[in-house]
């Protein structure tokens, strides 16, 4: 028997991983991408205009960052994903020093969260997010015979340490989506269901001691607790919600148009380009136009659950199972939060809300599920 030489068996493999290629996953992520520049253009542009600025200065910083995610998203996608696992220890322990490091950057609006680097800011937080993913799908990779309650305590001291430190920063919600992520991906690991109930009671009762302490500070209460009762929370807490729900219902069903929502116009909506962006789209396509929004999401996430269940091994499964939870949690808090039926907490819409940082790393984890799906078992 012959076998082919080495150059044609590369392009045979070359070939075979094109002919793999999820073109819908990562068709509908660009489209989401693109639909963001144009979103926050004219969630800004009336704000700008009005301080006498250009009002194309955030449309042209969101195409530059697509661009820069569209790239990494194909590096990714023809990145072998098992390579990850050995590299999973250099980028956790790389991740940890940028958390720290980033702490003795001036505060900026309050927070020490980001690395000037000339014209753009990089953020450590939305990084730790996707390598939290990269380490605990290695380390359960790494225990084929299953998981015991000594590898729990391990998994959870693995991402108290990032999630401590983007607290620190302080990030609430991004930490809030490092647990969710390290409670789906010990549930699909196959963690007993038992020690899955008691670290959800340790969470409750950390969240209670550190409400009694003082370790979370009163405006974060009162953001977490504002959705539930709006009438005794104070307006500063509410007013964002507020004018963010206002925008939404004066979208109706079809909406104002494109660059004729008055209250985005008129930049009543503070944030609307990170936070509340989702309060631009229903101002301006309505109900309609969010629902093919929301209906695009469906399909990334259906694409991302199809990459996990069809690959060849568990690293890959969990590589994508983290990845669902980063982009369904991200997508319903903040549009929960824009509705005033989730707390307020700061997590961006995914590929739609401006920022370098979470564009770059939503466009890797797509990356990431297409060299999962370009890899599998079929």
């Amino acid at each position: 028997m012959s076998y082919p030489s080495a150059p044609i068996a590369g392009r045979l493999r070359t070939r075979n991983l094109g002919a793999r290629f999820d073109v819908v996953l990562v068709g509908c992520s660009v489209l989401l991408g693109m639909i963001g520049v144009v979103t926050v253009y004219t969630a800004t542009k009336g704000k700008l205009a009005l301080l006498g600025e250009d009002p194309r200065y955030f449309l042209k910083r969101q195409a530059v960052f697509l661009v820069i995610g569209v790239v990494v998203m194909v590096a990714m996608a023809l990145f072998d994903y098992r390579r990850l696992e050995q590299i999973s220890t250099v980028l956790y322990l790389g991740i940890l020093l940028a958390l720290v490091a980033v702490l003795a950057t001036p505060s900026q609006h309050g927070a020490q969260r980001w690395f000037p680097l000339g014209p753009i800011q990089l953020q450590p937080s939305e990084f730790a997010t996707v390598v939290l993913i990269i380490a605990i799908a290695t380390y359960c990779f790494r225990r084929p015979e299953g998981l015991v309650f000594r590898d729990l305590v391990r998994m959870v001291l693995m991402a108290g340490l990032p999630m401590v430190l983007v607290f620190k920063q302080p990030d609430l919600g991004t930490a809030i989506v490092m647990s969710v992520i390290l409670l789906v991906m010990l549930a699909v690991a196959g963690m007993p269901g038992r020690y899955l109930l008691a670290l959800i009671g340790a969470a409750v009762l950390l969240v209670l001691f550190a409400v009694n302490v003082g370790l979370l500070q009163k405006y974060q209460i009162d953001r977490l607790t504002s959705f539930i009762s709006p009438n005794g929370a104070s307006q500063a807490a509410t007013y964002n919600v507020a004018q963010a729900k206002e925008a939404i219902a004066h979208g109706g069903v079809f909406g104002q148009g494109v660059l004729h929502g008055a209250l985005t116009n008129l930049a009543y909506v503070p944030e609307q380009q990170t936070d509340f962006i989702f309060s631009a789209v229903g101002e301006q396509v309505g109900f309609v136009g969010a629902s093919v929004l929301l209906a695009i999401y469906g399909v990334v996430a259906w694409r991302v659950l199809r990459a996990a269940q069809l690959a060849r091994d568990s690293m890959g499964r969990l590589l994508c199972t983290g990845i669902f939870a980063l982009l369904v949690f991200s997508v319903f808090e903040n549009v929960g939060m824009n509705m005033g039926i989730m707390p307020v907490t700061g997590i961006p819409l995914p590929f739609i809300s401006y920022g370098g940082s979470a564009m770059i790393v939503f466009f890797a984890t797509i990356g990431i599920t297409a060299s999962v799906n370009a890899r599998s078992a079929r």
